[in-house]
């Protein structure tokens, strides 16, 4: 299983070289759909050597991370795979016409499926705003969707790469995602600090310590939806934030202060949970 574009930001251009490569040693290769959103419209995975691939349809096709985005969407199977997928299944005729198999006596047309696996329409509510996400884009305004989600996340690795580290900023252009790290933070300052100085900043904090290959990663994913106005604020307020830790400003090792609830102990909390009401804890 491979994620390409990576969760460095970073697209595998020798992609079909290691499918070549699996497929020689006799085996199939499954890409993470996760950050479809950087090439879809410019990127065919099949022409990749990719055999199945999960399309998310969270950050790709509008929906939300929870409720369903993540885990809701289509399995695409390469010729190799195809017979032996689930029912039901949408199948590809060579003149063109798409057909769903919904019901199918065993040994009638497609002898090598294991049958039916689950409830077909699933989260409905993600499907349809997907759908309609799609249809209202058309091709050309899903090319356009990738290119501004990447033309937005090298915005941000640009504008703070002076600031912060950026440890593939070397790399050349990122794709859909940013990442930086706390590596030239001054001593006692870390990701932690500046993910809860953004709460008073009045974002929500990207991802942080992910991907695990990045010390104190910060993984920003701006998507094609970010105006530039609103990328710029996000930009000042993290450059501020950063520049406050190399002035020394211990104030952020507290933070955030206008946040309904103040900073937790997280690990704390994750080891002793409360899961019961008390009322002393108000």
């Amino acid at each position: 299983m491979i994620t390409n574009p990576n969760t460095c930001g970073l697209f595998e251009r020798d992609m079909k070289a290691i499918s070549d490569a699996v497929h020689a040693a006799g085996g199939y290769v499954y890409c993470d759909g996760a950050n479809f959103n950087a090439i879809v419209g410019k990127v065919r995975p099949g022409d990749l050597g990719i055999d199945a691939m999960h399309i998310n349809l969270h950050k790709t096709f509008s929906t939300p991370h929870g409720g369903g985005g993540p885990g809701s969407g289509p399995v695409v199977l390469s010729k190799a795979l195809c017979p032996y997928g689930p029912i039901p299944f949408t199948e590809l005729f060579e003149d063109g016409h798409l057909t769903l198999v919904e019901e199918e006596t065993a040994g009638e047309r497609h002898p090598q499926s294991f049958g039916r696996m689950a409830a077909f329409h699933g989260q409905m509510g993600m499907f349809t705003r997907a759908l309609t996400y799609i249809l209202s884009h058309g091709a050309d305004g899903l090319r356009q969707v990738a290119e501004d989600a990447v033309l937005n996340a090298n915005y941000v690795l640009r504008s703070l790469d002076d600031v912060l580290d950026a440890p593939f900023g070397g790399a050349g252009p990122c794709m859909h995602e940013a990442l930086f790290s706390d590596d030239n933070l001054p001593e006692g300052f870390s990701t932690l600090d500046i993910a809860k100085g953004l709460i008073d900043e009045g974002f929500h904090p990207m991802t942080v310590y992910f991907p695990l290959v990045v010390h104190g990663a910060m993984l920003v994913e701006p998507t094609e939806t970010e105006s530039k106005a609103g990328l710029d604020r996000f930009i000042g307020s993290l450059r501020s934030l950063a520049q406050r830790a190399k002035a020394g400003d211990t104030s952020l090792k507290s933070a955030p202060h206008f946040a309904p609830r103040r900073r937790l102990d997280e690990t704390q909390a994750a080891r002793k949970p409360v899961l019961a009401w008390r009322g002393d804890l108000g």
